[in-house]
């Protein structure tokens, strides 16, 4: 038996059939189910002349046959190629054409964005979800091929917040890397655990550390097609959940519901935040329930989490990060390549066993990326005398003025301290002076004004780091389907900060 998500699929359906595998909407698949719901799929596939290798995008929100058809081109030996519902033709063409898929699997209304796409470049096949739905019913089946546990098995394209995206090569073994190495670390991942997924499956968290993490564990994962806070609060102590995970703002949202005061949460044995940092006050609501959450740093070429905060170290070492993972390790190095002292900034190195083998047909980006065997992030941290480390912010979102290097996501946290900021981004605005000054677009509620943010920031941060422009809204910041702020599209918004708003200050 090859080391394969399909092989450990093949386990649980023999030995633990009747197990919940997947809950969506109060639907269950056992894993029996899902054993031979896939295999049928594989098989269907194959039969229509995808073969192993070939790139599949499966396109589509969170469903009950979403997961299903993601193992099931899996077990066919080809290569899943998730794709954001949420994607414009253009964007959804980019990402078809690095793939090189074959073929894009998806539920029904989305022939106008499939069409849209397919006028813009080559032909591809389509196969509909209803199709592969009807393969559900039928008799035992454990159709699988597996391949080299190195070869890929997925690509998984960034989020391109920064720039374009790229295809991140998953292989078996990485995949099945990052499952061991936190059911080593994380008491929230264990065989027959619970999981709570309210992120969509087409990214890392959902993919990787919801369904894969579950598969291969033997757990439960419950997926909800749409995050309802007061449902995923009443969700935990239903299910027992063990293990959840999402971005601040969905721990937040839980945690404001009338459902989460009464909800018992004691279950819940890891709870991991990423990207932006955690309020003390939402921190102190959630350990009030019994559960620490702990803030990671990660990202996708790295399996999407690297290193988490120790559970014992939640409370006193909110902003941090951790030190590492049993066999994952992390370093920060100067611009000249020497390791940074304890409280200097510098770039995040990584390596370990879950990490990319690289871009997909991309040996430049690759050669860029992996240095001396390690992974260069791109993103600016510090560690602490004991290795902790603090994310600090992406290099390339640096706001340098008058030549001085200042971190958007400091300011972000200082300005979201205030009572009434709901939510907070800071960019460079053009300054004829400096080159670049701060500029803070903040979503409001209550009484706060500019005047007020000024003062708070002048009263935390130097001179040159307090905003020369706020701008203050009434709709939230837009967000990238994953859940961060998409700093791409605020500054497109924002690029005429300097003509359009006064300077304050």
């Amino acid at each position: 038996m090859a080391a394969t998500i399909g092989s450990a699929l093949s386990w649980w359906g023999r030995v633990k059939g009747d197990r919940t595998a997947i809950v969506v909407d109060d639907e269950e698949l056992t894993y029996r189910q899902l054993r031979d719901w896939s295999s049928r799929i594989a098989r269907d596939l194959a039969g229509r002349g995808i073969v192993p290798g070939d790139r599949v995008g499966v396109l589509g929100p969170n469903s009950l046959t979403w997961p299903v058809v993601a193992l099931g081109v899996m077990k066919a030996g080809a290569v899943v190629v998730p794709l954001n519902p949420r994607m414009r033709p253009a964007e959804l063409r980019k990402v078809l054409d690095d793939a090189g898929a074959r073929v894009v699997t998806a539920p029904d209304g989305y022939d106008e964005l499939i069409d849209g796409t397919l006028a813009l470049g080559d032909a591809f096949d389509r196969i509909g979800f209803t199709e592969l739905a009807e393969l559900r019913a039928g008799g035992p089946d454990d159709f699988r091929i597996d391949l080299d546990p190195d070869e890929p098995t997925t690509l998984l394209f960034t989020s391109g917040s920064t720039g374009l995206s790229k295809g991140v090569v998953c292989t078996n073994r990485t995949l099945l890397n990052i499952v061991f190495e936190a059911s080593l670390v994380e008491e929230g991942f264990f065989p027959g655990t619970t999981s709570l997924l309210v992120l969509p499956l087409v990214f890392t968290p959902g993919l990787v550390w919801g369904l894969l993490m579950a598969v291969v564990l033997g757990g439960t994962i419950v997926i909800e097609p749409d995050f309802v806070p007061a449902r995923a609060a009443r969700l935990v102590a239903q299910r027992q959940v063990r293990a959840m995970f999402g971005v601040p703002l969905v721990f937040e949202s839980i945690s404001r519901t009338a459902e989460f005061e009464e909800a018992d949460m004691s279950s819940v044995r890891t709870a991991i935040v990423g990207g932006a940092a955690v309020s003390p006050e939402l921190l102190e609501r959630w350990a009030k329930k019994g559960v620490a959450l702990r803030q990671i740093y990660g990202m996708t070429e790295a399996g999407g989490v690297a290193t988490a905060t120790l559970v014992e170290e939640a409370a006193d070492y909110p902003q941090w990060c951790g030190s590492g993972s049993i066999f994952t390790e992390l370093r920060v190095v100067g611009a000249d390549g020497r390791p940074a002292a304890p409280g200097e900034e510098g770039e995040i190195l990584l390596r370990g066993p879950g990490v990319t083998p690289g871009y997909w047909n991309d040996p430049e980006s690759t050669a860029t990326a992996f240095a001396d065997g390690w992974l260069h992030s791109g993103d600016l941290g510090k560690q602490d005398a004991d290795g902790r480390l603090q994310f600090v912010d992406r290099l390339k979102d640096l706001i340098i003025t008058g030549g001085i290097n200042i971190s958007p996501v400091e300011l972000e946290r200082v300005i979201g301290q205030l009572d009434g900021v709901e939510e907070v981004a800071v960019i460079a605005a053009r300054d004829d002076r400096f080159g670049e000054t701060p500029a803070a677009i903040v979503k409001v509620s209550g009484e706060v004004d500019e005047a007020r943010i000024i003062d708070h920031c002048n009263a935390l941060v130097a001179d040159y780091k307090v905003p020369r422009y706020v701008i203050l809204r009434d709709e939230p910041l837009p967000r990238l389907p994953s859940g961060k702020l998409a700093k791409t599209a605020i500054r497109a918004e924002y690029r005429d900060v300097a003509d359009r708003f006064e300077k304050l200050r």
